[in-house]
Order: C-alpha cells, then sequence, then structure tokens
C-alpha cells in the first residue's frame, strides 16, 4: 500500500510474444500479481498487478497477459489500447519464437505507436541456448532496451521493470528500495554460465550491426 500521502504511479503493460516462451511463469514469479489477477473475459487477458516500491514511491504495473489468445493468430487491438510500456519475449531454446518478435512489434506499433518497450530472452538457464547474443539485434534497430532473463530462476526479472518505470516517469536515477516477493527459484543456474551469457552480450552490443535490411 502507497503510505499516507505518496501518490501511486499507475501503468498499463502489455506482455506480448510467442505462446511457450514463459510470459505467464515470468509475471506469476511475482507473487502479488498472482494473487490478485484479474481475468478480461472479452479478451482473453489476464491482467496482473505488479507493485514496485522505488525512490520515488510505489509503482504499479497492470500487466496484460495473453492467456493463450496468440494461438489463434494474433491479438485483437483492444488488448493494446492505452497501454504505455510493453515487454516483448521470446525463448532463447526456440529460433522461431526470436524470428517472431518483429511480428509483435509491429502490432505493438500500429495501436500504441512508440511506448517504452522491452525485448526479454527468456530460459537463459537452458544450457542448449539456440539464439546467441550476437544474433539478438531486433532490440539495437528500433531502439529498446534487451536483457536475458529466466523466469524459473528469478534472473534479471526485475530488471524490464526498472527500466520502464524509469522510462515512463522520466527519471532515469530510481532504483528498487524492496525486492518484490518472489516464488522461490525453482532452477539453479551454473554461474559461469550466467557469467558468460553476460559477457557474450556485452561484446555484441560491441558489434556492428549487419547491413541487410531485414527486422531480425
Amino acid at each position: 500500500m502507497a503510505a499516507q500521502g505518496e501518490r501511486q504511479v499507475q501503468f498499463k503493460l502489455i506482455l506480448a510474444g510467442n505462446g511457450g516462451t514463459g510470459k505467464t511463469t515470468f509475471v506469476k514469479r511475482h507473487l502479488t500479481g498472482e494473487f490478485e489477477k484479474n481475468y478480461v473475459a472479452t479478451l482473453g487477458a489476464e491482467v496482473h498487478p505488479l507493485t514496485f516500491h522505488t525512490s520515488r514511491g510505489p509503482i504499479k504495473f497492470d500487466v496484460w497477459d495473453t492467456a493463450g489468445q496468440e494461438k489463434f493468430g494474433g491479438l485483437r487491438d483492444g488488448y493494446y489500447i492505452q497501454a504505455q510500456g510493453a515487454i516483448i519475449m521470446f525463448d532463447l531454446t526456440s529460433r522461431v519464437s526470436y524470428q517472431n518478435v518483429p511480428n509483435w512489434y509491429k502490432d505493438l506499433v500500429r495501436v500504441c505507436e512508440h511506448i517504452p518497450t522491452v525485448l526479454c530472452g527468456n530460459k537463459v538457464d537452458v544450457k542448449d541456448r539456440e539464439v546467441k547474443a550476437k544474433s539478438i539485434v531486433f532490440h539495437r534497430k528500433k531502439n529498446l532496451q534487451y536483457y536475458d532473463i529466466s523466469a524459473k530462476r528469478n534472473h534479471n526479472i526485475e530488471k524490464p521493470f526498472l527500466w520502464l518505470a524509469r522510462k515512463l516517469i522520466g527519471d532515469p536515477s530510481v532504483e528498487l528500495v524492496a525486492m518484490p516477493a518472489l516464488a522461490p527459484p525453482e532452477v539453479v543456474m551454473d554461474p559461469a554460465l550466467a557469467a558468460q551469457y553476460e559477457h557474450d552480450l556485452e561484446v555484441a552490443q560491441m558489434t556492428p550491426l549487419p547491413d541487410e535490411d531485414g527486422d531480425l
């Protein structure tokens, strides 16, 4: 709850991406959102209210998860309308889920234009990674933020929200003052592997973008 005199800021946040990429797992790691979710039957969406306690007071994201509707070929415009931020998720073990990122982004900007957007590669805990750091260039072409995450390991899962909070309230110095209540990690990731992936991402960011015009 917001303390007396503290105004809670609230934003509608879209969670998009192929089915099976771990979007629902990601949002359900935040226990408050799992306990308090609402279902929007007309759009086949679950809305999970997630509150983050920051140096600028509480910030609440109403996270719209598709509840499987993406299986039917895209999402209705009503899902996107009035969204103020977005997370597009793909699965690092599925090349096709990354190849579909431009389609999700196109749907998003068609309705919302250019809202703050984070691209997340989920399942970084899995050793058989198909989508390598050097292949992940879409965010650089479209000026999005990118994070490797693991929903099952709770790795980096607060970072997209902190980045979005900073963008949406226009203050790059905002920090979390309390970590959100999370479900216990389901898997343990080898620290050496995590360090290697972080290094690979840093190297990839410094590599010139390929010249071809394709979205990926």
